[in-house]
């Protein structure tokens, strides 16, 4: 089978073809597809490049010993980014010297689940207030938001109702929004003590 062969066949596919032959060419394709995508959500997670590298590194380790136990019941990037979250959200709890920090980027939001209030935030604010919520809370929104990831995955992620998924996600965007006031109400009275300055 060529690359361009390799290439144009599903996630899914892959996985079953890896999993029946054991041939590393199929999990170098899946590795090629989501390697960089991995990297960059655990790089949403800690600020230093080389430790996010390891995350991925540990991450696509737990694939390949895991992904016999695939079910098609879902999107394969679902099931991988489940992993990628878990194992993120894992190291941070258990090393409280890691300190959180903002997503480098902008969240890239799907158009279906787009929410006007967490978009109606410019960047900045956006940002602000993504640092100061917990890993479990941020790794939420981005399943949710940014990996389009349904109610049902999300709790199945989390191992909760799907009930106590919605709860979360509504706290958690109130939670969002008291944060990106004050950052704005911060910036605001910052603004005006410089131009009280400037006027005297």
């Amino acid at each position: 089978m060529s690359t361009q062969e390799i290439g144009s066949i599903k996630d899914e596919e892959l996985v079953r073809l890896y999993v029946s032959t054991q041939r590393n060419l199929y999990f170098e394709e899946i590795y090629e597809r989501y390697s960089e995508k991995v990297y960059r959500k655990c790089l949403s997670f800690i600020k230093d490049q080389a430790k996010a590298e390891d995350f991925a590194h540990d991450i696509f380790l737990k694939v390949i010993t895991k992904i016999g136990t695939f079910k098609e019941n879902a999107r394969f990037s679902t099931w991988l980014y489940s992993i990628t979250y878990n194992y993120c959200m894992d190291m941070l709890r258990k090393n409280k010297k890691l300190k959180e920090d903002a997503i480098d980027e902008p969240m890239e939001f799907e158009e279906e689940v787009v929410d006007h209030e967490l978009l109606s935030m410019k960047k900045e604010g956006l940002q602000k207030s993504l640092e100061q919520i917990s890993s479990d809370e941020k790794a939420m929104l981005l399943m949710k938001y940014q990996d389009n990831f349904s109610i049902k995955e999300i709790a199945d992620t989390f191992e909760i109702s799907e009930s106590a998924t919605k709860m979360r996600l509504m706290r958690t965007k109130e939670k969002m929004k008291k944060l990106y006031s004050e950052h704005v109400i911060l910036i605001t009275l910052l603004v005006l003590k410089i131009l009280l300055l400037f006027k005297r």
